[in-house]
């Protein structure tokens, strides 16, 4: 399956954040994350991976490190292995974003 539609893979939830994968492969993953307004992605890092986030729909709080921005459609963040990120939606409409990381930590 080497070609997919976004929009097939949204989902929202009013409880949290939904991740909805769209594939992966050992040396990555590709997911649509979907909040609603309010909703968070705690701040965390991962070890050794490097991860990104595009944004399709709505505009989100990005935080990479000790930055914060606000991003719209087709703004990009991404976060070296080891760096603090995390996404918020603040707005009051969906945001929708496309995100990826590699390497995949789901293979060992």
């Amino acid at each position: 399956m080497g070609f997919l539609d976004t929009s097939a893979f949204r989902r929202f939830a009013a409880d949290k954040m939904q991740k909805v994968n769209m594939f992966e492969t050992p040396q990555m993953f590709c997911d649509v994350y979907c909040l609603e307004p309010g909703q968070a992605q705690k701040v965390h890092a991962h070890p050794g991976a490097t991860k990104f986030y595009y944004v399709i729909e709505g505009k989100g709080a990005f935080t990479i490190g000790d930055a914060t921005r606000t991003l719209g459609p087709g703004g990009v963040a991404w976060s070296a292995s080891d760096e603090e990120h995390g996404v918020e939606n603040r707005g009051n409409v969906q945001l929708v974003v496309l995100v990826s990381m590699a390497p995949n930590p789901n293979f060992p």
